[in-house]
């Protein structure tokens, strides 16, 4: 028998041991181009994101105004109703006191002539 010697060419890093892979993974990362370009899609979501709740701001502040000069409206109608109330029962207190009743009823007379 012949007794032979292996010599085996090993890595510094690479151990060839039981339960183990003896192929070395390089860990992949993104590139630079990669990294912007997903960084700039971020940036613009962000941005859309932020532009549609200041529109949903605007038309809230478009319902608010409008809802305010609603109750403007109703307000200065009420306010109109209120005088005119005020008018027509001051009339009718008016006929049915005790100092209108004793007053007599005019009548035209005449008119003056040159």
């Amino acid at each position: 028998m012949i007794n032979q010697t292996y010599v085996t060419r090993r890595n510094p890093g690479v151990s060839f041991t039981r339960g183990h892979n003896t192929v070395r993974v390089t860990k992949r990362s993104l590139g630079s181009i990669s990294q912007i370009v997903i960084v700039s899609l971020l940036t613009l979501i962000f941005g859309l994101i932020y532009v549609a709740e200041g529109t949903k701001a605007t038309s809230f502040d478009y319902e608010i105004s409008a809802v305010e000069s609603e109750i403007a409206e109703v307000t200065a109608r009420r306010d109109d109703l209120a005088v005119e109330r005020a008018r027509l029962t001051s009339v009718a207190a008016a006929k049915n006191s005790t100092v209108a009743a004793v007053m007599e009823d005019s009548v035209v007379t005449g008119y003056a002539t040159d």
